[in-house]
């Protein structure tokens, strides 16, 4: 990446050709070497780091006039602060490459011209602007020893390995970290129907390290109407599990959709799975599938749906519930899913709506990305229910089985 993006983009060439050390990591540019005083008017290296807003895959732009600082506030000459550093204390996660670079500020700052303050107008200006107001100090005392020009050599950036472009969205929201959680995850889909295509979208979208898919279906038109993304009349027929592998496939890596039923015997194809989402509409196929889950120890959330028109308009339940391997058996015997088919069943006349899949999924990876610490929960859920007529989610906490 550090070649292409010197090559690509003629401000952050001209930092190189100058003599800063720069780097990129996460979605960062980092520049080390950035001598500055402290309060006791030593001498002290620093780190500036600023987001990278990828335009396409070779060229970037500022997010801001911002920068993080790797360093304490510095100091001029006289002993006071450098002044309209606007910020303050903070924390950026960046790779284990960066390991040295310990972000602690975050500094707003814009030049003046005429009198009036403007924006940068390029990565070069920036990085000298700062430079300038942390470096200019420890130079006038220290000579050549805080010359941040070292020209320097960092090429610790390293490649995402699981997306094929940059992963921008996570480093402009500041969330390296918490994405970092999921990099070890082995997510299995079963199913790719409604709900199912839109777990698929989201977790294609999160930084597991694979994915593996199983729906043996076709894919039909009316499965375009409750899909995400773009559709291709091409894709008629074709297996769903090849329509999707073509769609995200230019995405990620580790991706593997197979044209499969699942069952009790399928054991080979969850050896190293540490989650799995169960997206099936039918109560006979679904038990199988538990089987299989629960005798391999897998943590799941299995998802279901029950829409009718008894009162004119939809009405109905959204359903997401998750079964840990310490306690998939006693929540299993509550009956929350269904374990057989039932002729007369509402669901079965193929009432699914696009937006109740798409909310669905939502529930299941909100509930998947709470359990793994992504997001924030009170509580760990096992159960929950959204109802449509009335908008209320119900919901049963983890902990509730501990205390029955």
């Amino acid at each position: 990446m550090f070649q292409k993006l010197v090559s690509h983009n003629e401000d952050i060439r001209r930092l190189v050709d100058k003599g800063y050390a720069v780097a990129f990591d996460s979605g960062y540019m980092l520049v080390r070497d950035i001598f500055y005083l402290d309060a006791n008017d030593a001498l002290q290296c620093g780190a500036i780091v600023t987001k990278l807003v990828f335009v396409d895959d070779e060229h970037v732009a500022q997010d801001d006039h911002q920068i993080f600082f790797a360093g304490s506030h510095p100091y001029n000459l006289d002993g006071s602060p450098v002044a309209n550093l606007g910020g303050g204390e903070t924390g950026l996660a960046l790779s284990e490459a960066a390991a040295d670079v310990k972000v602690q500020r975050q500094f707003s700052n814009k030049p003046i011209v005429d009198g009036q303050k403007v924006s940068f107008a390029n990565f070069f200006d920036k990085i000298e602007s700062y430079a300038g107001l942390f470096c200019g100090p420890a130079k006038a005392k220290y000579g050549e020893q805080a010359n941040p020009l070292t020209f320097r050599s960092v090429r610790d950036d390293v490649e995402d390995s699981v997306f094929k472009i940059h992963d921008t969205m996570t480093s402009r929201a500041e969330i390296n970290d918490l994405s970092h959680l999921l990099k070890d995850e082995v997510v299995a889909i079963i199913g790719m129907g409604g709900t199912g295509a839109y777990v698929l979208d989201f977790m294609c979208k999160a930084r597991v390290k694979e994915i593996r898919g199983f729906d043996r279906d076709p894919f039909y038109v009316h499965n375009t109407f409750r899909a995400p993304g773009k559709f291709d009349k091409g894709e008629w027929r074709k297996p769903k599990a090849e329509v999707y592998q073509a769609r995200y496939e230019n995405l990620r890596h580790g991706l593997s959709l197979k044209a499969k039923f699942i069952d009790a015997s399928c054991g080979d194809d969850f050896e190293g799975v540490t989650f799995a989402f169960v997206c099936v509409d039918k109560g006979s196929s679904r038990a199988g599938i538990f089987d299989l889950l629960i005798a391999k120890k897998i943590p799941f959330i299995d998802v279901g749906m029950g829409l009718d028109r008894k009162h004119g308009p939809l009405s109905g339940i959204l359903r997401a519930t998750y079964y840990p391997p310490e306690h998939a058996e006693k929540i299993r015997a509550e009956a929350l899913a269904e374990m057989s088919d039932r002729p007369a069943d509402e669901y079965r006349k193929n009432i699914q709506i696009g937006e109740l899949n798409a909310l669905n999924a939502c529930f299941a990876v909100i509930m998947y990305k709470q359990i793994k610490g992504f997001f924030f929960s009170e509580s760990v859920l096992y159960h929950l229910l959204f109802g449509v007529g009335d908008c209320r989610v119900a919901a049963r906490s983890v902990e509730s089985l501990n205390e029955a």
